[in-house]
């Protein structure tokens, strides 16, 4: 479909760093080894590390593969574009940055009902739809972060997107934030082809509690994150499922089980559930590290970062923790310096209440 050789995806808004850079060697041979083995979708956002995602794809993939070789998904971001004006302009910027002269896809991005507004008032499906035209992206779609509704209003108003990202995970599968298999059953009711991103839940699934990793390694069958990658996969009507390696023992483990894809069992599946209980016992904030709250906080707190702090904390029970967070926030950033503007929990796909969880970091912490 659509150009795709087999359903599994290389998200690249997780890149192995040197330093403040992407580590172009490191990337350079995980798209060798992710194309040798017969994959060739490629997910980016202009906002995916300060724009150094798009720039690494020019210098690791599209610079040294034909173009007709792969498929290079990337997004329209609200926080690039305030008026119908700039939309062109931005999408020749992404299109040069990544070196390329269309895009196979191009998305509107982290759609909820808020932005929804935005993207209608400033023609951006209208304009989208005459690039599209213009043989400047092949297909239209949008990134998905609200309720099944929502989705479901987009859906009816415009029906010419193509396809549609969604969060989808075992963990997030009944969740009445994220609601998961509500707004697959939505795509599934269109008719429209399944993106999933967050398979992995930000690597919270692959870093499971002790007890919950026990359940699946008694399974003898691979990776945690192996488990949450072929669950997502094994849905009908799921095109493509993105997995954010930073690494090449990442793409490594990655490979090993989708080169070949099979989807799980039953045996598989009931470990699963048992997972998700254990999960649900867990008192911890379900953050997926996807930066989104950090960019406008007006005093600069690593928000992900301390939200990881304090679940390695409740999890594992760790002292070493106190001396993480006095280290991350050494002179700027604290949990308690938060002025409750809430930029960040218009911005959080997970929906989280961050002001209020900040506080418990605090109390936790300081």
């Amino acid at each position: 479909m659509f150009g795709a050789k087999k359903n599994f995806g290389f998200g690249c808004m997780r890149m192995q760093m040197k330093g403040s850079e992407v580590d172009l060697s490191e990337f350079t041979k995980m798209v060798d080894a992710f194309m040798d083995a017969g994959f060739n979708y490629f997910d980016t956002a202009h906002v995916y590390i300060n724009g150094q995602s798009e720039t690494a794809l020019k210098e690791c993939l599209t610079s040294r593969y034909k173009r007709e070789s792969y498929i290079l998904t990337n997004k329209l971001s609200p926080s690039n574009f305030n008026s119908q004006e700039e939309i062109r302009p931005l999408l020749d910027l992404q299109l040069s940055a990544c070196g390329v002269e269309y895009f196979d896809f191009w998305l509107m991005h982290a759609m909820n009902a808020e932005l929804f507004a935005k993207y209608k008032a400033c023609r951006a499906f209208e304009t989208a739809l005459e690039l599209k035209e213009e043989g400047k992206i092949k297909h239209l779609g949008i990134s998905f972060h609200d309720k099944a509704a929502v989705l479901r209003q987009i859906l009816s108003e415009y029906p010419e997107i193509e396809a549609v990202q969604i969060q989808f995970n075992y963990a997030d599968f009944e969740d009445e934030n994220i609601e998961s298999r509500k707004c697959y059953e939505v795509c599934r009711e269109f008719n429209k082809p399944i993106i999933v991103m967050e398979p992995v839940k930000g690597g919270a699934l692959a870093n499971l509690p002790k007890e919950a990793s026990e359940v699946l390694n008694s399974l003898k069958g691979g990776s945690n994150a192996s488990y949450a990658i072929r669950f997502a996969a094994g849905f009908e009507g799921v095109f493509m499922v993105l997995s954010g390696m930073g690494n090449m023992a990442m793409m490594q483990d990655n490979l090993s089980f989708m080169t070949d894809f099979k989807p799980l069992s039953d045996t598989e599946l009931e470990a699963i559930k048992k997972v998700c209980d254990i999960l649900k016992n867990q008192d911890t904030i379900p953050c997926t590290d996807c930066k989104y709250c950090v960019e406008g906080c007006p005093k600069d707190i690593k928000i992900p970062e301390l939200f990881s702090i304090y679940n390695n904390k409740k999890q594992l029970k760790e002292n070493s923790s106190k001396s993480d967070y006095e280290k991350l926030t050494e002179g700027k950033g604290k949990a308690s310096d938060c002025i409750e503007c809430k930029a960040c929990e218009s911005a959080c796909p997970q929906h989280l209440e961050i002001t209020k969880l900040l506080k418990e970091v605090a109390d936790e912490f300081e």
